[in-house]
């Protein structure tokens, strides 16, 4: 005898959801990064997340400079760039200075899983000092000092007990003014917005174009070709200041080539009406009608005598 079978229909699995997504969790054992959620579901840019994943997932000591990213991702420079800040803001990457041991400066890039260190912080919530960098394999030598350079040891005791002098800071560079700047070339910036309105700069960005809009202008470019090489294909949307987009274009757009220089053409002489003699019928060439050479009274007095 076959053995007693129900036909109720089956219960749904409670723990499924009725609706959302579904996932189908695979365990992996190699090739994976852990990645932590406040990350990974922090509201923004998706660029600015997909590029913190992609640096997590490379190994240390891969490049990742804007130019490195440009390489991997589809979007420019501009995008990967705010990335970048935006997840330097957020605590996720930081960028140091460090001098070498040749005494060479150079820009060091530490990424954290975590901002602020996380459970493993330092003190204070304070982000924890990254690794220091491995000492080269091959020191550098240095150059053996003068002996005229070298210091006597009474000078040298009293430099080592007398505090160091505080480094110079730099003074930022005068910012360039409209009223220094080229006015044809200010003429040529203003005109912009006629052609696109969204073309409104400010006095300062005014400023520090003009210089470039000088070069072209210096270079035997005409100001309506300017107005077309820096308007034309413009994007349907800004993702950063006009300014910006001008600065790019007038310096990697190459600059048109000059018109071929035309010999400039030989004037002929201007070749004069015939006219009727008044007084012999004589045909000759004169700019008004008259007497011909022979019959002007000067001539025929001239003759005679």
């Amino acid at each position: 005898m076959a053995d007693p079978q129900s036909n109720a229909r089956l219960r749904a699995d409670a723990g499924t959801p009725t609706s959302g997504v579904i996932h189908v969790r695979t365990r992996l054992t190699a090739d994976f990064t852990v990645i932590s959620n406040a990350l990974v579901q922090q509201r923004g840019s998706a660029v600015t997340i997909g590029v913190a994943v992609y640096i997590l997932s490379l190994p240390d000591g891969s490049p990742v400079t804007i130019a490195a990213l440009c390489e991997h991702f589809t979007e420019g420079e501009i995008l990967i760039s705010r990335a970048l800040r935006e997840l330097e803001r957020l605590g996720y990457l930081e960028r140091r200075r460090e001098r070498g041991p040749g005494g060479h400066v150079r820009t060091r890039t530490y990424f954290y899983d975590v901002p602020c260190g996380g459970p493993d912080g330092g003190p204070d919530g304070q982000p924890p000092q990254p690794p220091q960098p491995p000492k080269p394999r091959h020191p550098r030598t240095q150059a053996p000092v003068a002996e005229t350079e070298a210091a006597p040891a009474s000078t040298a005791t009293e430099t080592t007990a007398s505090p160091a002098p505080a480094r110079a800071r730099t003074v930022p560079q005068h910012q360039p003014r409209l009223a220094d700047a080229d006015p044809q070339a200010v003429a040529v910036l203003t005109a912009l917005r006629r052609a696109d309105p969204r073309l409104v700069l400010s006095e300062q960005e005014a400023a520090r174009l003009a210089p470039a809009v000088a070069q072209w202008l210096a270079a035997g470019v005409g100001a309506r070709q300017i107005i077309e090489l820096l308007t034309t294909r413009l994007p349907d949307r800004f993702l950063t200041r006009p300014a910006g987009i001008l600065a790019f274009r007038l310096r990697e757009t190459p600059l048109p080539a000059p018109p071929p220089l035309t010999p400039p053409a030989e004037r002929l002489p201007a070749v004069l009406p015939f006219q009727t003699c008044d007084g012999c019928e004589r045909v000759f060439r004169a700019p008004e009608p008259g007497r011909c050479r022979d019959c002007r009274p000067a001539n025929r007095l001239r003759a005679a005598g």
